[in-house]
Protein backbone atom coordinates (compact mmCIF):
# COMPACT_ATOMS: atom_id res chain seq x y z
CA UNK A 1 0.00 0.00 0.00
CA UNK A 2 1.43 3.47 -0.68
CA UNK A 3 2.32 5.64 1.93
CA UNK A 4 0.46 8.93 0.71
CA UNK A 5 3.09 10.85 2.24
CA UNK A 6 1.50 14.76 2.72
CA UNK A 7 4.41 17.23 1.09
CA UNK A 8 6.57 17.73 -1.80
CA UNK A 9 10.09 16.77 -1.01
CA UNK A 10 11.96 19.65 -2.88
CA UNK A 11 9.51 22.26 -2.01
CA UNK A 12 7.07 21.39 0.97
CA UNK A 13 3.63 22.21 -0.66
CA UNK A 14 0.85 20.12 0.63
CA UNK A 15 0.08 17.12 -1.09
CA UNK A 16 -3.36 15.48 0.32
CA UNK A 17 -3.98 12.07 -0.54
CA UNK A 18 -7.23 13.01 -1.71
CA UNK A 19 -5.87 15.33 -4.13
CA UNK A 20 -4.35 15.11 -7.34
CA UNK A 21 -1.13 17.18 -8.24
CA UNK A 22 1.55 14.62 -7.16
CA UNK A 23 4.09 12.25 -8.32
CA UNK A 24 6.44 9.50 -7.33
CA UNK A 25 8.80 7.55 -8.02
CA UNK A 26 9.24 3.56 -7.41
CA UNK A 27 10.45 4.41 -3.84
CA UNK A 28 7.10 6.99 -3.24
CA UNK A 29 10.08 9.69 -3.03
CA UNK A 30 7.09 12.59 -3.67
CA UNK A 31 7.04 15.97 -5.81
CA UNK A 32 4.27 18.68 -6.81
CA UNK A 33 3.51 18.92 -10.35
CA UNK A 34 5.77 22.39 -10.52
CA UNK A 35 8.76 20.39 -8.80
CA UNK A 36 8.02 17.52 -11.25
CA UNK A 37 8.39 19.36 -14.26
CA UNK A 38 11.35 21.57 -12.94
CA UNK A 39 13.26 17.90 -12.42
CA UNK A 40 11.98 17.24 -15.74
CA UNK A 41 10.11 14.12 -14.57
CA UNK A 42 12.96 12.13 -12.71
CA UNK A 43 13.53 11.77 -8.79
CA UNK A 44 16.45 13.56 -7.35
CA UNK A 45 17.25 10.91 -5.30
CA UNK A 46 17.27 7.58 -7.08
CA UNK A 47 17.11 8.67 -10.73
CA UNK A 48 14.14 7.12 -11.52
CA UNK A 49 10.84 8.72 -13.40
CA UNK A 50 8.22 10.18 -11.48
CA UNK A 51 4.69 9.41 -12.36
CA UNK A 52 1.00 10.93 -10.91
CA UNK A 53 0.27 9.25 -7.34
CA UNK A 54 -3.05 7.84 -7.44
CA UNK A 55 -5.31 9.23 -4.82
CA UNK A 56 -6.82 7.83 -2.28
CA UNK A 57 -10.63 8.23 -1.44
CA UNK A 58 -11.09 10.55 2.06
CA UNK A 59 -14.04 7.51 2.58
CA UNK A 60 -10.55 4.95 3.62
CA UNK A 61 -8.68 7.40 5.48
CA UNK A 62 -9.60 6.05 8.80
CA UNK A 63 -8.69 2.57 7.45
CA UNK A 64 -5.86 3.37 5.59
CA UNK A 65 -4.66 6.45 7.06
CA UNK A 66 -2.08 9.06 5.17
CA UNK A 67 1.39 9.46 6.16
CA UNK A 68 1.86 12.30 8.66
CA UNK A 69 5.39 12.96 8.28
CA UNK A 70 6.52 15.08 6.22
CA UNK A 71 9.66 15.06 4.61
CA UNK A 72 10.40 18.85 3.77
CA UNK A 73 13.36 19.91 5.17
CA UNK A 74 13.24 23.41 6.09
Amino acid sequence: MLEMRPDCERCGDDLPAEAAGAFICSFECTFCAPCAEALYERCPNCGGELLDRPTRAKALHAKFPPATARKFKR
